[in-house]
């Protein structure tokens, strides 16, 4: 598995990962009606860079976007996010790109990383990220209104890298 820089090619396959998790809207506050060209922009064109995971036959296994999470007095922090095809989670690649974004992140002169809207249903999510060293810095009550259960809380992860 490897992980590298996004190429245009690579939108296709990138679409028909991300496209079924922000159509369930349990994990990402985009609309599940988002169009392709918004999902496009906010993933691939806003952020700084954007990756891919692929496996040994250059297939997309997962992709994360990194960008400053604030604009200037806060552009020290950033923010990531990242989604792993449905067919291959479990087999550690949130975790891989998770390490990779902290080494990119560090490369770019970013001091921290943080997470401002983790679904605190989304347990796989927070158990890798403290796994990998980020605190709950806080939890925004009923700040996520997921589709099968309503208000649920959302937490806001950090991770200090440098200093």
């Amino acid at each position: 598995m490897n992980v590298r820089p996004y190429q245009t090619e690579d939108w296709p396959a990138t679409w028909r990962m991300i496209e079924p998790v922000f159509r369930a809207g349990e994990t990402y506050p985009y609309s599940p009606e988002i169009p392709e060209s918004e999902a496009h922009k906010v993933w691939i064109e806003m952020p700084a860079q954007t990756f891919v995971a692929v496996d040994e036959y250059k297939g997309i296994l997962g992709t994360y976007y990194i960008k400053p999470n604030q604009p200037a007095l806060g552009a020290h922090v950033c923010n990531c996010g990242y989604i792993v095809a449905e067919n291959a989670r479990g087999a550690g690649i949130a975790s891989l790109m998770c390490e990779h974004s902290q080494t990119v992140a560090v490369d770019l002169g970013f001091q921290a990383m943080q997470y401002n809207l983790v679904v605190s249903t989304n347990t796989g999510a927070v158990s890798i990220w403290k796994r990998l060293g980020f605190e709950t810095a806080g939890t925004l009550p009923r700040a996520f209104r997921h589709p099968r259960l309503g208000l649920v809380d959302a937490f806001v992860m950090f991770k200090q890298l440098s200093q």
